[in-house]
């Protein structure tokens, strides 16, 4: 299983990451991390790729080889959709956070996303994430809700990924987690 995760930062893609290697463990597998961080503390881009399987020789998901590309931000989305293998799916926060360049004026942020995406013909579902967030308690669970779309997209065992998160949060913020795990699951089952 190949994940790529994608976001910027302070979105919380190194939880992610963390709750799905606690994930990976109780259910018996290797799983290898690899965490890039652009000008992260900035809002820079942030990349982490996870992978599980029997045995992992090596940490980087190549190009065309991710199950799922887990993004948190529709900018990075379409930025890391040449990372999907044919078939794999691509979730999608439906949220702009719109980078430095932009900001100043000295670039624009694309507004036909999504109509891109599927002219490279890329399976993506939206997730309101943010929304979301806000009904499981606190807005800045968006990557926990994603995880849970993540959950039900790949069929994963919903039980071991709710204690993967009860095992990795703090214990103050773990009722919002779960919820917001819970809240990202449904959602991607109505999509």
């Amino acid at each position: 299983m190949n994940i790529l995760i994608v976001g910027v930062g302070g979105q919380g893609t190194l939880l992610t990451s963390k709750v799905l290697g606690r994930f990976a463990t109780l259910i018996g597998r290797d799983v290898k991390l690899s965490e890039v961080h652009g000008m992260a503390q900035r809002g820079g881009s942030v990349v982490t790729h996870v992978r599980i399987a029997d045995k992992i020789h090596s940490p980087i998901i190549w190009e065309g080889g991710a199950d799922v590309v887990l993004a948190f931000e529709k900018l990075e989305a379409l930025r890391s959709a040449h990372y999907l293998k044919e078939g794999g799916v691509l979730l999608v926060n439906d949220m702009k956070i719109y980078p430095m360049p932009v900001i100043t004026g000295a670039a624009k942020y694309p507004d036909d996303i999504d109509e891109q995406l599927k002219n490279a013909n890329v399976k993506a579902v939206n997730i309101d994430a943010l929304e979301l967030s806000k009904k499981a308690g606190n807005v800045k669970s968006v990557n926990i809700v994603m995880l849970g779309a993540l959950t039900a997209a790949l069929d994963l065992d919903f039980d071991k990924m709710n204690q993967a998160v009860i095992d990795c949060v703090p214990e103050k913020f773990r009722e919002v987690n779960l919820a917001a795990l819970k809240e990202g699951y449904q959602a991607y089952k109505l999509a």
